[in-house]
């Protein structure tokens, strides 16, 4: 239960110092994907959800852009998606391995290496 209280709590502040990179990131999906609303005559809540589900790399297909100029937008969207998602990932993997150094003791690290081993 130590091992978890510690992650989410320097998972959190993993997150609150990046939240102004996350923030930005989140900005430009929006703002792109407003653009890309407005240019495909769609409406605002269609254009989030679309631009969200792009930027999550999820892709439905149910809403998808005609133009030219709206599909290099989506590959914009779909590139801060990645860095946002990236970001995400790298704050618990970080955070898992502090946690991890705070809480396991490496000499039982290494008796359980070596039972595996032997």
């Amino acid at each position: 239960m130590d091992f978890s209280i510690t992650f989410f709590k320097l998972f959190l502040w993993g997150m609150y110092f990046s939240l102004p990179i996350l923030l930005s990131i989140c900005v430009f999906i929006v703002g792109f994907g407003l653009v890309v609303g407005r240019l495909e005559s769609w409406g605002r809540f269609d254009a989030l959800y679309w631009a969200f589900i792009t930027a999550f790399t999820v892709g439905y297909g149910d809403i998808r852009p005609l133009r030219k100029s709206s599909k290099a937008l989506s590959i914009v969207i779909a590139w801060c998606g990645i860095m946002l998602t990236g970001l995400f990932v790298a704050i618990a993997v970080k955070t898992a391995s502090t946690a991890f150094e705070i809480h396991i003791d490496p000499e039982v690290l290494k008796s359980v290496g070596q039972g595996l081993a032997g």
